[in-house]
């Protein structure tokens, strides 16, 4: 795919410095950009690049001040980062387009699917499904019965979507995660065994929900483990059943949500978070990498470190008080022996 300068201004809204008819065939780093190379410089750290690169158009913001001359054709912008983001987007969208279904494949003959649909093959669409339009199902993707995906969603080679769960638009599902599996529910007996507790209830995406790959997101006992609108979701990451996740909220990989969790909007988890079931965690709330939280959180917008997790400054204090425990310990021990050595003077 080639687009000259000018449409890529019409794109991002940015005005021309330069050969307008400059064509470009990928985006690249500017460190490393050559002959028909987009890039976009918003850091200072790279500006020395500016005047080396071999790329034939970069983005720059409009404050860029340019001490010398030039090879590239610029292209100016309120933001740099933020124009290079929806052209990466719009990229992605050429690069992986496809309609159309490929075989083998089994696609029930209850199935419902929107316009420009692509299922790729030895994919299984089960009875009762219903796929909105522009939906992209990839390769080896498995959707159980009565399951819901809304417009623009995509399911990467190797999703599995059990029954019953709903998907809204423009939901992004990464290879090998599972959505809908049982919960993690086992009845104790009195003999020491434990019994099966049906999992019920379902999974509820709703829409531009981003999910990594290899997660996974237990169906409810009963009732829905729901994501809520914007969330975005890393790699590697378990949420029990019946956990909610509210709006706009982002977790790391390796982060474990116990059941019935409930977790506010805008709030943050580093990666290796785990978190306890049954409590609720405050909108805006920011939690460092690998702190553990055994109780819930009640005030929002505050930062939260260690384990069990506490707020960030006190967390840092103590910190810093427990690498001088040894030197207290030395001097403690210095005590000791003084205070023995006196009473033995008398």
């Amino acid at each position: 795919m080639q687009f000259t300068a000018k449409q890529i201004s019409e794109i991002v809204n940015g005005s021309i410095e330069g050969d307008g008819d400059a064509v470009v065939s990928r985006v690249e780093k500017i460190e490393e950009a050559g002959k028909e190379g987009l890039t976009f410089l918003a850091n200072p750290k790279y500006e020395s690049y500016l005047y080396t690169t071999g790329a034939s158009v970069v983005i720059v913001n409009n404050d860029q001040v340019v001490e010398r001359p030039v090879s590239p054709t610029l292209i100016r912008v309120k933001n740099a980062y933020t124009a290079i983001t929806l052209l990466l987007d719009q990229y992605n969208k050429f690069r992986f387009h496809k309609t159309g279904i490929e075989e083998p494949s089994f696609i029930h003959p209850s199935v419902q699917l929107g316009e420009d649909v692509y299922v790729g093959a030895f994919s299984y669409i089960g009875e009762g499904v219903k796929i909105g339009d522009n939906a992209s199902i990839y390769p080896q993707v498995y959707i159980g019965d009565n399951v819901k995906i809304g417009a623009g969603s995509i399911l990467f080679p190797g999703v599995r979507v059990y029954h019953d769960c709903v998907l809204g638009e423009n939901v992004i599902i990464h290879s090998g995660t599972v959505v809908g599996s049982d919960g993690f529910g086992f009845a104790p007996q009195e003999d020491g065994t434990y019994r099966k507790i049906s999992q019920i209830g379902n999974v509820l995406i709703e829409n531009d929900v981003e999910i990594g790959a290899n997660t996974t997101i237990d169906r409810a006992t009963m009732g829905h483990t729901i994501i809520r609108k914007g969330v975005k979701l890393d790699n590697l990451i378990q949420l029990a059943h019946n956990v909610e996740v509210g709006e706009h909220s982002v977790i790391a990989a390796q982060t474990g949500i116990s059941g019935s969790t409930k977790i506010g909007k805008h709030v943050i988890l580093g990666g290796q978070v785990g978190a306890v079931g049954h409590i609720t965690i405050a909108d805006g709330s920011q939690v460092q990498a690998q702190s553990g939280i055994n109780r819930s959180i009640e005030e929002p917008d505050l930062k939260w470190a260690g384990t069990p997790a506490s707020q960030f400054q006190n967390q840092m204090r103590t910190q810093v008080i427990m690498q001088r425990l040894p030197d207290l310990d030395r001097r403690l021990d210095q005590l000791e022996q003084l205070v023995k050595k006196l009473k033995e003077d008398k």
